[in-house]
């Protein structure tokens, strides 16, 4: 361990437990019968063999997050989950706008379940690449723990479990009116925020026979731009990463044939008092329009045109508005029997704002008076009388896009005893819907591109009256896609014990469950028209209906072989409708070495099923990062100004898919030398194979020797829709990203997590509780094959695992008063480094991206035993956010999948009780 983990910490943690052993007696926790994530039978103590981390509503306070998505994001098992941040860092190129998941491991959203109270939630509905729970659809004020197994459970929970199973548990059993207002305050503006919360709950189980629970959470928080952020300025994106930036800017770029420059260059054309070199060129150069249009001989506009830098027209935080609302309800029917009941429903709407809409559109050469001087318009021997203008509609504003997820979720059910079992049988309704809208920005294309070939809209300068109204008319506020997703589910299971071993009983359970899937999507008949400018998505507008049904049983042994030993066994059997079928089994060990150390073991395989997506999904339309077309720059001397672009990409779904396998394995132990300090410490490794995947846009493009058939052509006569032949022009028509199964994916790592409270001081109490993964290894291959490629502190085509990252909490409690300074930490990481020079064609030089670290400071000050109030400051030391050169998502500078451009920010809140 010295080695594998930072000295300091794995010296700090040593410390907590030789001060704990010397501050109190061995004591033995007496512990209630629960039942525990990752086993479906209840026992007396709670350490299993399995590895499950436990956030309790005090750390969720403490850690100030406010939504399910914001405290997966402080976790140190996951990696790469989606928030709003990755949203809006996609700018709407890719797909599933809005969906916050968590991803566990980093093995993929698809391999990570998340369950609410131990049953399941509808998957977002949105078509695409991740099939998950939206965390908006959890009400977070209704939130009582976390439960977090951090090992496969395939054999427990169903195939989806591969990566492990996060267990949203509400409040239980409680009585009185409990309510609860915040604030939220950036230091520099923007993403400010709001919530209030209120919890009723009336009657005593016990006691009265009955409780209701209901929770109400409603939060609304604001838009961050970009100008309101200086790291923005301090990444100095333009000088850095100019071939990241856009050759779409205002005033416009002009796009010149190879016989329109050349005869350009006859005339002795001339810009900024030298003849021109490129394709590209703009006739402001070189004073161009900053802040967001410059001149950058070495940007993507080239040395005779401008560069767009988006940077400066985005934002980087989307305005969002969220309402949930949980109810629950339990009855004694007597004799041992319960029924209860839940009712969730959960509506967020974000409005994500995008640059101002771009467009490639031809325009007379004769309305442009510089170039009619030449005599371009009426020479004889140029049969091209118009060109291209590549240009930012900045008076269209920018782009904006409204989406709605909604989330609803029932359970009706019955447990109690019967003939010495232990029974439970619920019937479970939910589902998901998402709806997206075009608000502002998005333009009608055919009036548009009318108005610039009339000269109506001025690429280069302010338009006319008829321009700005052909503006106006042409905008879009319409629902243009919608998508809905239900699951439907009977499921029961009984347990009891069978016979009296040496070390206690052999309980047994078994269960089944039936399952069924659907999903439908549809879109405008706009969009499908592909008349949309800026929404260059018309693969979605094929409507799907499909459905499916699974069925599954399932059982589970807990053997108290000896005092000391334990074993678990558990073998599921999953079975697909058009997928097959898969057997899960686990097997796992429990030892109590002494009073004060356990050591636990568990091994398994796990079975994901191909998602209805993967298997019938219609085609969809996307785009890549700025990306060099290999074949162009060769035929184009290196010109990046010309051949550096966002190429469209086609996703096909395949209907003959097969499921992803996996095997794990996990061995670790928990030392508890008092009931104040533990530590536990579990190595664990996933083999996952048959990987559903795509090859990343970048490496085809990397590796055209071997992905070339990928790369569709205008100059190949394919027959393919969008694709019109023309023998001259090798320019990428769609870069095609097919749905297969393809080679494995290796990860192992060491989960930490050391905890100690000391005794009543003088001083207070003081605590300290540490939560850490060190990766060993995270691999994968592209196909069949093919070697291994590490993302293991490196930045590869889509992100990053990172070596160590931890979640540190510092607290002290002294009467009434409550103080924690948390920590968050991420190792720093060997760039992406695919940025390119565009003087010299070479890649840069390597950037290290540096560590990221973020302190946050909370106080809690209980005023009277019914009220209680909290002040935080978040970022407490204003870290900005560190220089990435990454170039996979649509924000530039820095790596938005792991980082809070929020910046330092104040928070405060009023918490109440009425008992």
């Amino acid at each position: 361990m010295p080695r594998l983990l930072p000295h300091r910490l794995t010296r700090l943690a040593a410390l907590l437990l030789v001060a704990s052993t010397a501050t109190q007696a061995q004591e033995a926790p007496r512990l209630e019968r629960v039942e525990v994530t990752g086993s479906t039978i209840k026992r007396l103590d709670a350490e299993t063999a399995l590895p499950v981390q436990v956030l309790r509503k005090e750390d969720i306070q403490k850690s100030g997050a406010t939504t399910a998505a914001e405290l997966v994001s402080m976790l140190a098992a996951t990696a790469n989950n989606l928030g709003d941040g990755i949203s809006m860092a996609n700018g709407g190129f890719r797909d599933q706008m809005g969906f916050n998941a968590v991803n566990l491991r980093g093995l993929g959203v698809s391999s990570t379940l998340v369950l609410l109270n131990g049953r399941r939630m509808a998957n977002f509905a949105s078509p695409g690449d991740d099939v998950g729970v939206d965390l908006n659809n959890i009400p977070a004020a209704a939130i009582e723990r976390i439960e977090i197994l951090l090992d496969g459970a395939s054999a427990t929970y169903g195939s989806d479990a591969i990566g492990g199973v996060m267990n949203f548990i509400t409040k239980r059993n409680f009585q009185g009116v409990q309510g609860e207002v915040y604030g939220y305050r950036t230091q520099e503006g923007g993403a400010g925020k709001r919530t209030a919360s209120l919890t009723w709950g009336a009657g005593d189980v016990a006691r009265d026979r009955f409780n209701l629970l209901a929770v109400l959470d409603w939060q609304a928080a604001d838009a961050l731009d970009t100008s309101q952020r200086q790291f923005i300025s301090d990444l100095k994106i333009p000088e850095r990463l100019p071939h990241l930036l856009s050759s779409a800017g205002f005033p416009a770029n002009i796009r010149l044939s190879s016989a329109q420059r050349n005869f350009l260059q006859d005339q002795g054309f001339r810009i900024n008092g030298k003849e021109i070199e490129n394709r590209t060129i703009n006739l402001s150069v070189p004073n161009c329009l900053p802040p967001h249009t410059l001149y950058l001989p070495a940007g993507i506009g080239g040395v005779d045109g401008c560069t767009y830098d988006f940077m400066r027209d985005v934002e980087l935080y989307p305005k969002s508005d969220r309402m949930g609302l949980l109810s629950r309800g339990v009855m004694d029917l007597g004799g041992g029997a319960q029924m209860f009941a839940e009712l969730s429903m959960g509506r967020a709407k974000t409005l994500y704002t995008g640059t101002s809409n771009r467009i490639d559109a031809d325009v007379p050469s004769s309305l442009i008076p510089l170039l009619a001087a030449t005599g371009m318009p009426t020479d004889p021997d140029l049969d091209e009388p118009d060109v291209v203008v590549r240009t930012r509609m900045l008076e269209a504003g920018k782009r904006g896009s409204e989406l709605t997820s909604t989330g609803t979720r029932a359970v009706l059910g019955f447990s109690g005893q019967a003939a010495g079992w232990e029974y439970e049988l619920s019937v479970l309704g939910a589902s998901n819907k998402v709806s997206e809208r075009d608000v502002r920005g998005y333009l009608r294309e055919a009036p548009v591109l009318a108005g610039f070939y009339s000269g109506a809209i001025n690429p280069f300068g302010p338009s006319s009256q008829a321009g700005l109204q052909i503006l106006r008319d042409a905008q879009i506020n319409e629902e243009v896609r919608s998508a809905r997703g239900t699951t439907r589910s009977l499921q029961g299971s009984m347990s009891r014990g069978l016979a009296q071993l040496e070390g206690g009983e052999l309980m047994v359970s078994m269960g089944a469950e039936l399952r069924r899937e659907s999903t439908k999507s549809r879109a405008s008949d706009l969009l499908i028209s592909d008349q949309i400018v800026g929404d260059p998505s018309p693969g979605d507008a094929q409507t799907t209906d499909r459905g499916r049904r699974m069925w599954a049983v399932y059982g589970e042994m807990v053997a108290p072989l000896t005092k000391a030993l334990e074993l678990n066994a558990a073998l599921r059997h999953d079975r697909y409708q058009t997928v097959g079928g898969s057997t899960t089994p686990k097997l796992g060990l429990r030892w109590v070495a002494s009073p004060t150390l356990l050591v636990r073991a568990s091994a398994g395989t796990g079975f994901r099923a191909p998602s209805v997506n993967d298997l019938y999904r219609p085609v969809k339309t996307s785009q890549t990062a700025v990306l060099p077309d290999p074949v162009c720059m060769a035929e184009n001397d290196n010109d990046l100004s010309f051949c550096a672009d966002f190429w469209e990409t086609r996703t096909y779904a395949n209907p003959n898919l097969k499921p992803e396998k996996s095997n794990q394995q996990s061995i670790g132990f928990v030392f508890q030398p008092s009931k104040r300090a533990s530590l536990s410490v579990d190595w664990w490794a996933i083999t996952k194979r048959n990987l559903i995947s795509t090859i990343g846009d970048d490496v085809i493009l990397a590796n055209l020797a071997k992905y070339e058939p990928l790369v569709h052509r205008y100059n190949e006569d394919e027959g393919l829709a969008g694709c019109d032949y023309d023998p001259d022009d090798s320019t990428i028509c769609f870069i095609e990203l097919q749905k297969e199964n393809r080679g494995r994916q290796k990860l192992s790592g060491i989960d930490l997590q050391a905890e100690w409270q000391g005794p009543a001081t003088a001083f207070g109490r003081f605590g300290i509780k540490l939560s850490g993964t060190y990766a060993l290894e995270s691999k994968k291959q592209t196909g069949n094959g093919d070697p291994y490629i590490s993302n293991l502190g490196r930045f590869v085509t889509d992100g990053v695992v990172q070596r160590w990252r931890h979640r540190l909490t510092l607290d002290w409690s002294a009467g009434a008063w409550n103080v924690a300074l948390s920590n968050t930490y991420r190792t720093g990481h060997l760039d992406q480094n695919s940025a390119i020079d565009t003087d010299s064609g070479t890649v840069v030089a390597p950037n290290r991206v540096k560590a990221y670290s973020l302190w946050d400071l909370s106080a809690r000050w209980q005023a009277t035993p019914q009220v209680a109030l909290r002040a935080g400051v978040r970022n407490l030391l204003d870290t900005p956010p560190p220089y990435s050169n990454q170039a996979f998502f649509f924000l530039s500078g820095y790596d938005p999948s792991y980082t809070d451009p929020r910046g330092r920010a104040f928070s405060l809140s009023l918490n109440f009780a009425l008992r």
